[in-house]
Order: structure tokens, then sequence, then C-alpha cells
């Protein structure tokens, strides 16, 4: 096969996808101001992406012209190595990342926050008619993220569920968590967000900012979903775990985070982390969100509002997500 038929064959599984809005994840903050690596410029960030299919290649069989699809944080995979042949592709090493990445041929990918898309079949999610797109934008990320670790420990009735946290990614764990039978706390650093909390779905708030707060919740949870990046104390949170108990990281605290190994083998708890999903889990988190009412709670802003969205995130003043309007770009 010559490299003209080669590229044709590839390009005739791609589909043409008209951005509707896109939503601002901390990770894009992130990259666009190098905190944690240097990023390549020009940078078009964007992962959490709801819009129109517009035109499909030659080989693609499940989407046509005006389905409603997503895009989420990759864009490819190697397809062949034990992650992607279990449906694991979040961890393949030689994923592409939907922006700021290098993809088949080369070539640097470029994000959301543009008009248009060109995404491989494969990495295409169908976004079911119940949600509206605004909503349903940030789910590729901030509800995969939660959702799959949940998914992953399976919290059901007379489970207890710990969420850290109440921004973008707790909001989505707290309904996920409701949503699959747990009893859900919230363990935020004020009661500023307890009334949301609770029609989220929580049946207890608690502040970290109060005294005490985690020793009377001692022996407490069957699971943690730690979905800020404080420096939190560790041992604290290990303590409020039942026997066989797990911490779960899927905020990425910049410091160390110090524990007591004791804290561990004393009721045979764990620590663990999470990176969103699969495609096809991430499928299966769209179509849960959409049987149980589960959206994003978001703010829709112009592009000329990102900078100033950008800093809010930072502030954490935003209640949850903020997502772009591309007919604005």
């Amino acid at each position: 096969m010559n490299a003209a038929s080669s590229a044709a064959e590839r390009y005739a599984a791609d589909v043409l996808i008209k951005i509707a809005y896109v939503g601002i994840c901390h990770s894009d903050i992130h990259n666009a101001r190098d905190d944690w690596s240097p990023g390549t410029y020009p940078m078009v960030p964007g992962h959490e992406i709801a819009g129109i299919v517009t035109e499909v290649g030659s080989a693609v069989t499940t989407f046509k012209p005006g389905d409603r699809v997503g895009v989420g944080c990759f864009v490819d995979s190697c397809g062949a190595c034990d992650a992607c042949r279990s449906g694991e592709e979040q961890f393949c090493n030689h994923k592409t990342m939907t922006y700021n990445s290098k993809d088949g041929d080369g070539n640097i990918t470029y994000g959301g926050y543009s008009t248009h898309i060109v995404v491989r079949e494969p990495y295409v999610l169908r976004i079911p008619d119940t949600l509206s797109p605004e909503s349903a934008a940030p789910l590729p990320c901030a509800g995969i993220t939660t959702y799959s670790p949940l998914r992953h420990y399976r919290p059901g009735p007379g489970r207890r569920v710990a969420v850290i946290g109440m921004g973008g990614l707790g909001h989505m764990a707290v309904q996920y968590a409701h949503a699959m039978g747990a009893d859900v706390t919230v363990i935020s650093q004020t009661r500023a967000k307890e009334a949301d909390g609770r029609r989220f779905g929580a049946s207890d708030y608690r502040a970290m900012s109060e005294p005490d707060t985690l020793k009377a919740l001692r022996g407490s949870f069957d699971l943690i979903i730690n979905t800020v990046s404080a420096d939190l104390d560790i041992t604290a949170l290990l303590h409020t775990l039942r026997l066989d108990g797990t911490l779960v990281f899927v905020g990425l605290p910049v410091a160390p985070q110090a524990f007591q190994v004791s804290a561990l083998t004393s009721r045979r708890r764990s620590i663990a982390g999470s990176n969103i999903g699969g495609i096809r889990e991430t499928q299966e988190m769209l179509d849960f969100s959409a049987a149980h009412g589960i959206t994003a709670q978001v703010e829709v802003i112009t592009a000329d509002e990102v900078t100033e969205a950008y800093d809010r995130v930072v502030e954490s003043a935003v209640r949850y997500r903020f997502v772009i309007d591309a007919a604005t770009i």
C-alpha cells in the first residue's frame, strides 16, 4: 500500500464535527499557562466538546450528519497494547490527546475552542437526546473522571461515600454516587455550597474549616473520592475509612502527599488513583447520565470572556463549570 492510499484509508474513518459548546477544564488553564510543562504554540485548548456531525468519511458506519456527538480528552490510541485491547485507552502510552499533542501523522492537535474538529470514528461519543449540549459538554472529562472510579469500586445501597470538594468534579461525583445508591457525604472547606450538595444528592455535609470535622467522621466511609488539588491531612482522611475502605485521588496535588502507613495497615485501607475512562466507559457514563437526569451545572460564556473565566476557575468562583458558546468564536 502506498502512502497516498494509506492516508486515504485513514481519513475515511474521519468525522467532521461542528462544535456547539466546549467546557473549560482546569487542565486547560494549566496547559495554557505552562503550569505543568512547556506547551506547544499556537495552542487551542478544549477537550469537553459537544457538537453536531456535518460530514463523515466513506468508512464511517456509526455516525451520520446531524448526529449529536461529543469528544473527550483523547482522540486516538495505539489500539494494540493491553490497555487498548481491554477498552482502557486512557492508559495507552501512545494515545493522542485532543490538544497540545501529536497525532499519527506528526501534526499538533488542536482542541475545542474552535468552530470545528475532525476526529476518527472510534473516538467520537454519542450524546443522548435528553441531555442538553451545553450541560453535556463537560461530561467527557468532568463526568467520566468521577464516574470511572465510582464504577470501578461499585458503591451501592448500604455503602457510604465521601466526596472531598464541591467544584467542577465534586458536584458530578455527588450526583453519580447518589444515583448508584450510595449514602453520600460532602466534605468541603466551608458550608457555602451545602444547599447545592444536598440538592445533588448528599445526605450529609461537613466543613473542614470547622473544628474536629475529620475526627468526628472516623470509621465512617467505604470510599472517598478526593476531587481537590489541595494539600490535605491524608492520615486524618484515611482514618475516616472503614475496614477495607479506599481513598481515591482524581485531583492532582502539586506537593508530595505524606501519610502514616499505620493508617493503612490498621484497617487494611488503600490509597488509589483514577484517570478519566476509556471510550466504552465514557459512552456508558453518558447513557447513565441521561437515564438518571445527571448533567453538569454550567455557566455559558462567550469566547471573549475566557480570560476572566480562567481567573474565576482558579479562584473557585464558578458553579460549577464554564462552557463556551462556540457560535461566539
